[in-house]
């Protein structure tokens, strides 16, 4: 602790130092400062700046065995990254003359877009899931169709329409199962 000797002995120091240029510092910058050592003091002194809040962080996904939302959601952003790939291996396909890959790239674009707005849709649990859901179930079954029908041999193809296949079924499945809850 500092007596009043000891203070005014502080003072005249720092007096000296501002008067001689060996240190400068302005109201701002000194208002600034002080905020600044009085928020870290504060958050110390609350805990914040040492260890967790002990709130645990949101997850994604539900615990609940019963929730077909996250699988759902999942399958559906699979599905739309499968069909990009597809889309872009039927573009491929098309520069090389393949004329009829123009249908199976548009079928994958579109189902790519549906599976996407309805992972978005189901993984907040919107309350258009399951609109969203029989749309990109509609899409997937027609997407599966035209991917078996014109890629009989084709790998990229036919994974493509395995995936749909999985996708339609896990929307069927969400939409079912948000009827017997009711609508949201």
């Amino acid at each position: 602790m500092l007596t009043r000797s000891g203070l005014a002995q502080e003072r005249i120091l720092i007096s000296s130092l501002l008067n001689r240029g060996g240190i400068m510092i302005h109201r701002r910058e000194f208002t600034v400062a002080g905020l600044s050592a009085a928020a870290l003091a504060a958050l110390h002194v609350a805990g914040a700046a040492d260890e967790p809040s002990g709130v645990e962080p949101p997850r994604v996904g539900s615990a609940n065995p019963e929730d077909r939302f996250e699988p759902c959601a999942r399958t559906c952003s699979d599905c739309q990254r499968e069909c990009d790939y597809c889309a872009t291996h039927c573009a491929d396909l098309l520069g090389k003359g393949e004329q009829h890959h123009l249908v199976t790239l548009m079928s994958c674009r579109d189902c790519a877009e549906l599976c996407a707005a309805a992972s978005r849709i189901v993984a907040r649990h919107g309350s258009f899931a399951d609109l969203f859901c029989q749309s990109c179930a509609e899409a997937c079954l027609r997407c599966a169709k035209a991917c078996e029908e014109h890629g009989k041999n084709d790998k990229v193809m036919l994974r493509c329409a395995e995936e749909c296949r999985t996708c339609e079924k896990a929307c069927r499945d969400m939409v079912a199962s948000a009827g017997a809850v009711g609508r949201r």
